[in-house]
């Protein structure tokens, strides 16, 4: 596995090749917001760039451990990679809203991560770009939204791609999986 822990924009051509030649040829998928890797089938998918804005392993409450472990320290608003990179991206952003930055203490927050009240509008416009500008023409965009605090319509609104087709899944069918063509 290629571990980067720095930030670097955009990444360098030798990353670039190592990554050609670890992963047989790019991997053609990015996570940009990978967190705990919890929807894949195979968590070390050799055709996926797992990235995210942390590194962290802990406890949960419930005693679980949980880890964020992404191949590269990345934001989504600046994704360290040239344009039109990938054939698909996945954009699982956090989705709860806080007042102020700080340690997140609580279970959600922790395994999701959050956005502040103040700017989550342009940080997710900001994340959509990005997400468009690495996706390959005729690539696919992945978009995965949870209604807790924002609706999906809201989020919708920061970008001018439109989505193709859409499913709402989970108890409370407030979890949206959404996929867009570029």
């Amino acid at each position: 596995m290629i571990v980067i822990d720095e930030v670097q924009k955009p990444v360098p051509k030798d990353i670039l090749d190592t990554m050609d030649r670890f992963y047989n040829g790019r991997p053609k998928v990015l996570d940009v917001a990978c967190g705990g890797r919890m929807f894949y089938f195979d968590k070390d998918d050799p055709r996926v760039f797992f990235m995210d804005n942390r590194r962290i392993k802990t406890t949960l409450c419930d005693g679980r451990d949980f880890e964020v472990n992404p191949d590269v320290i990345a934001d989504f608003t600046d994704i360290p990679f040239p344009d039109e990179h990938f054939n698909m991206v996945v954009f699982d952003p956090p989705h709860l809203l806080k007042n102020k930055e700080g340690t997140p203490t609580g279970y959600q927050q922790i395994k999701y991560g959050y956005l502040l009240k103040q700017n989550w509008k342009e940080v997710l416009s900001k994340g959509f770009t990005e997400c468009f500008r690495v996706l390959k023409k005729n690539g696919f965009l992945i978009f995965k939204w949870n209604e807790t605090d924002i609706k999906v319509s809201e989020v919708l609104a920061l970008t001018k791609e439109n989505p193709i087709f859409g499913h709402k899944s989970g108890k409370q069918s407030k979890t949206h999986w959404i996929c867009f063509m570029k």
